[in-house]
């Protein structure tokens, strides 16, 4: 193998909330980086997954679900998610199978109408239906942009996969290694905590409680010589109402909360891990400009 011909790039994977972008990046990888929910706007950062292969290192990156956004929260996150177009060798547009063409993928659409570097439809979730409603989805999709290929997989089943690797091989730049082998993600352990804990909310509550909460991860203190990590998370809500429930009856959800994120945390740091969270109320953070630069939703 020559020098010459390994590739390296950045691929962006972008698309509408809840299509399963991160879910394709954990495939991708091997490895759960990125959180999933079965709920929208459950990634709100832009996280950096890397694969290594012998001939190239392909840098992925998850975006927050575009949409049509008027909170500064979710200003924040479609910024960050048109933010990648700039940063990228290649586009991955993912769609899905089920829900023919939505209206914020016509959003998404008006936006690649200035990109420069090649787009890929990828439309996942063909496990959800059959080979007879594919194909006329394709022929629209062609029929809407120029796209260098049209991709149908599954990332929750690992359909396709190979595929869409091979297509990226063609597609990045020659180059070297952008990142060290042993590395799969540029976020902090803190960062990865925090997101592990805010899934195991997503998942357990509903109505307003997933899109009202942040975590912050306060301590982490990790003591090598006896493989064990103590960690101090606050989960930040917006009404003291919420804060009850999230709580829960006796401490109940609370205490589920923590002990869900407790199993994950030990398995991602292979480390016992001793778990402790608060429960912390920010009148209205989601819509005041300083809580958010505090939480890292903010560009400032």
């Amino acid at each position: 193998m020559t020098a010459t011909s390994f590739k390296s790039g950045f691929v962006a994977i972008i698309g509408r909330p809840n299509v399963g972008k991160s879910t394709l990046l954990n495939t991708l990888l091997g490895e759960k980086v990125a959180i999933t929910a079965p709920k929208p706007q459950t990634t709100r950062n832009r996280i950096l997954g890397i694969r290594n292969t012998e001939d190239g290192q392909f840098v992925f990156l998850d975006t927050p679900g575009i949409h049509r956004a008027a909170t500064p929260l979710n200003l924040f996150m479609v910024k960050s998610a048109l933010g990648t177009f700039g940063d990228a060798d290649v586009l991955l547009f993912l769609v899905e199978a089920d829900r023919g063409i939505h209206e914020e993928d016509s959003l998404i659409l008006e936006s690649l109408k200035t990109v420069k570097i090649p787009v890929l439809l990828v439309i996942n979730k063909i496990d959800l239906v059959k080979k007879e409603a594919l194909l006329p989805l394709i022929d629209t999709w062609k029929d809407l942009y120029a796209f260098e290929e049209i991709i149908p997989l599954s990332a929750r089943k690992g359909l396709g996969m190979e595929r869409l690797m091979e297509i990226l091989r063609k597609l990045l730049p020659e180059g070297p290694k952008l990142f060290p082998d042993d590395m799969i993600t540029d976020r902090s352990e803190r960062f990865i905590a925090a997101e592990i804990i805010r899934e195991k909310i997503l998942l357990l509550t509903r109505q307003e409680i997933p899109y009202a909460t942040a975590v912050v991860v306060e301590a982490f203190k990790e003591e090598k010589e006896r493989n064990f990590i103590r960690i101090q998370a606050s989960i930040i809500v917006e009404k003291d109402s919420q804060k009850g429930i999230v709580i829960g009856r006796k401490g109940a959800m609370l205490k589920e909360i923590g002990q869900q994120a407790r199993k994950e945390l030990e398995r991602f740091f292979s480390a016992r891990i001793y778990l402790e969270l608060f429960v912390k109320v920010r009148k209205d953070w989601t819509h005041d400009e300083r809580l958010l630069r505090e939480l890292g939703y903010s560009d400032g």
